[in-house]
Formats: structure tokens, sequence, C-alpha cells
């Protein structure tokens, strides 16, 4: 699917955020071991969450789907899955096959779990490994190292003390997954606070999770007491390409509803007010244990910062769109420590310094991040979105905000944020067409 982003005057308006990604995963893997039925509103419907939809589905879990974006499951209890009759897809979802390692580690059946090309070249040692010290049986493609993964039925998990070499929250909470079935207390303790939805979700289960510093605590989980709804707030990765369009773009303001500022998440609001952006947050409040708002963002001018260190993980999945917001921004902007962008649905290193080097960009690309110096001129190209649906959205943002672009392979979109385009096609006519 091709996608051509033309230029825009301003963007004006409101826009209803779709439900978060992270949150919407762990919320119908947490259902289907729940002692009864669950509501989720505004799910996620999107393809990597309706991948875990039909994992879940294939363990016996009952899903019903009486609207776009809204669930109920019937949770089936802490060990009442049952053993699927296929390889269980998770697609190109790298949370879905993460977390449900720990899941299934700790039932008392075989199962193997794979994906989509991207998926099975993604590192999942870094699961395994520390799975294994628990007791958990999985064994993986090439010494253990890649998808698919057979994970067998495990003689006893036991809870552990990790320390994480590298902040992940997938890593975190396939863990914290497994540790549910363990003999006794798991602790994790992160270099950096990683996103902490899991930890939220399973006290919302009424699991006993407890923090001290950078250690997180499970103590072993005997059931799942499920919630009677779940209202997902709307994802901040997926507002973040607004954030930066309606800073970037003069004469913008536009109001992002129902948007969840879990602190752990929150660090791309924190940088670009850094930077001299115009974000207010209004209308606080709690959609069970996450704090939710909406965001007022206005056209503004831009310098250059550093973004480092324990930030990096409050805003990876940000950086792409941060990137172009640098390109506009007065001075350099130097990013490092953010490696894990090469293990993505694609290298997004690599990605966003060739792709934007098409419309004139130029980006200096290191072993762990970014220098850029700003502010540059971008013009109409050709890109292509390497099959990463972050990478899709930033390259139209940057049409948007640019000469236009034609974006070769747009429909990975559909990864989190199914009516992005239409969602431009709409902000584009409130504007009276394009520029």
């Amino acid at each position: 699917m091709k996608e051509t982003v033309k230029p825009i005057r301003k963007l004006t308006g409101e826009i209803a955020i779709p439900g978060d990604k992270s949150i919407s995963h762990r919320s119908v893997m947490l259902a289907g071991l729940a002692d009864r039925p669950v509501r989720i509103s505004n799910f996620l419907a999107a393809a990597d969450c309706l991948s875990t939809v039909a994992c879940m589905r294939a363990l016996g879990v009952k899903i019903d789907r009486p609207g776009e974006n809204e669930l109920i499951v019937l949770g089936k209890g802490l060990y009442g899955l049952s053993e699927p009759d296929e390889v269980l897809d998770a697609g190109n979802s790298g949370t879905t096959i993460r977390l449900l390692s720990g899941i299934l580690a700790g039932q008392p059946f075989f199962s193997v779990l794979s994906g989509d090309g991207s998926l099975r070249r993604r590192p999942m040692a870094r699961v395994i490994a520390p799975l294994a010290k628990m007791g958990c049986r999985i064994y993986g493609r090439e010494q253990s190292r890649y998808a698919p993964l057979a994970i067998v039925p495990a003689d006893g998990i036991h809870g552990i003390d990790y320390t994480m070499p590298v902040a992940s929250a997938q890593v975190k909470s396939a863990l914290l997954f497994a540790g549910m079935f363990a003999d006794g207390p798991t602790r994790i303790t992160e270099p950096y606070v990683s996103r902490d939805h899991s930890e939220r979700m399973l006290q919302t289960f009424g699991a006993k999770v407890t923090r001290s510093g950078l250690t997180v605590k499970l103590s072993p989980v005997q059931e799942l007491s499920a919630p009677a709804v779940i209202d997902v707030p709307g994802d901040i990765s997926s507002a973040a390409f607004w954030l930066v369009a309606a800073t970037i773009i003069p004469g913008s303001s536009l109001r992002l509803t129902n948007v969840g500022i879990n602190p752990t998440r929150t660090g791309i609001i924190d940088i670009l007010r850094r930077m001299g952006a115009d974000i207010e947050i209004t209308a606080r409040r709690q959609a069970g244990e996450e704090p939710v708002a909406d965001l007022v963002v206005s056209a503004a001018e831009l310098v250059g910062t550093t973004i480092e260190g324990e930030i990096i993980p409050r805003l990876i999945d940000e950086i792409p769109v941060l990137a172009l917001a640098a390109l506009f921004a007065k001075g350099r902007t130097v990013i490092s420590g953010a490696e894990e962008l090469r293990v993505k649905e694609t290298d997004r290193l690599r990605a966003i310094t060739s792709e934007l080097a098409k419309m004139g960009a130029r980006i200096e690309e290191t072993a762990d991040g970014l220098v850029i110096d700003g502010p540059q001129t971008l013009t109409a190209a050709a890109c292509h979105s390497h099959d990463d649906h972050r990478m899709a959205m930033a390259l139209a943002i940057a049409g948007l905000a640019a000469g236009g672009v034609e974006i070769e392979d747009a429909g990975c979109v559909a990864i989190s944020y199914p009516r992005f385009f239409a969602q431009i096609a709409a902000l584009q006519e409130a504007a009276g067409g394009t520029e």
C-alpha cells in the first residue's frame, strides 16, 4: 500500500487518540487468566493487539467483540488455558511473543510461539535466558536466540532475584508473568525504570506488586481477581506524532483527548517541552491504575537538546518522530543510549537517517543514536516505511510539515494506528485542503 501525504497549512481541532497498545495487550492476557468476565473498552483493534486476541482464543479463552474497540473476555483462571492445536502466531508483535512466553512457561502443556519473518529475526535470548533461571523450559531457533519458541511444561518455576542488563518492559513483563506461577517472590532490578503497565495491570487484577527504587517485587499469585471493566487510555506513542506535528507546523493548535500520561511513558512530553514546545496537560483523571489527561499543543519554535540516560526507556518508541522535531529545532540535538532501536521492527536509527535523507535531511548516525543540527529544510520525496509503523507515521508527519511525501508500504500503520491516514485526510479537509 502506497500513501501520498501533501503538506498542510496548519493543524487545528481535536483528535481522540486510539487505545494504548501496551495496555491493550496486557488487559487481554490477564483477563484471560482471571476468574470472571472483563469488559475492555477503547481496546486498540490494531494488528499487533489482534494477534494477542487470536493467541488467547487459540488457548481456549472466549473473547467476544461487541464493538470495534470493545472486548468481553471470559477468563479461564490462572491454570485454565488449553493446549493449542497449532502454532500460536504472534504476527509482527514482539509484545505478544515475549509476554506470552512468560505465561505459557507456567502452563502444564506444550506450546509453540512464532510470528512473521520480521518477528523471527528479533532477539529472544534476552527473555529466554532469565526465564530459564526460573526453571522455565523454552527453546528457540539458533541456540534459543530466535523464534519459533517451543515451550515445555516446567518441573517447577522458582522466584528469582534478577538484575536486568538493559531496561526492557517486555523482558520485565515476561518475568513477572512467569513469576505468577513461581514458588516464591520474583524480584527484578532495572538499570532505569521502564514502562510499568504490567505492574499496574497486575495490581488491577489483585496481584501483590511492590517497588523499591529500581526493584519491583511480585509475590506468587493464587488467582487473579478481575475488575468488571478496563478502560484503556489513549496511547501516548500515537499521540507523539501529533505533538510533534502541531509543534513544527506554524499556526497549529490541537487538543488530543484521553491520552495516557503514565510517568514511565511521558519522556516525549518532557523532551519536547525542554526543546520549547507549547504543551498543556489538562483534565487529569484516572483510568484504573493509569493516569489520563487531555493534551493541548500549539506551534512553537524549538531548540536542540541532549537526549540520553534514564529518559531513553521513557521515549524509546518516539525517537523516530523526535528526530524529525530536531530537524526543525535551532541548534544541535544529540540522542545516545538508544541502541535498542536497532532491533525493533527494523533498524530505526538507520532507517530514519536514510529515509529523511531522501527529503534532504542531514543526520549523523552513531552506534547508539543520532546527531542532528538544525534547523533544516525538507523537500518532497518518495520514501519507504521499511515495513515499520512508526517509521511510516514519522515520514507522514515530515510530509505534512515539509513539501509532501510518498510512502511505500505504508499499510504497516495498521500495527498500532489503523486510522492514521484517515485522520490526516480529516485534518486536511478541516484545514481547507492541502497547502
